[in-house]
């Protein structure tokens, strides 16, 4: 029996990256940019210049890739996620009545 060499992918159960953003952000990122573009192509039958229409659509695609960076950097793959729940937990209950503690 010959030896035989295999290759191995270490990239196996790990979250995509792509140019440093990672898992989620890439869709919202392609989803900003498809946003950006049908708001260009009704900018531009509306009537407005197109120079006008590009330089509107470049700043605010230009702002949404350095929001969309800097939520990749701040919560990474799963902390917006962890942020999200954590605003959902309230502060403190308030329970008006001791029938939940007695029982019957």
């Amino acid at each position: 029996m010959s030896n035989s060499v295999y290759q191995i992918n270490k990239g196996i159960n790990q979250s995509i990256e792509f140019k440093g953003l990672k898992a989620q952000y890439i869709w919202y990122l392609g989803g900003g940019v498809v946003a950006l573009l049908i708001l260009f192509a009704i900018l531009y039958i509306i009537g407005l210049p197109s120079l006008l229409c590009v330089a509107f659509i470049g700043s605010s695609g230009g702002f949404l890739v350095y929001k969309i960076y800097r939520m990749s950097n701040k919560y990474g793959e799963y902390g917006m996620m962890k942020a999200l729940a954590r605003k959902q937990i309230p502060k403190c209950v308030k329970v008006y009545s001791r029938g939940t503690f007695i029982k019957i």
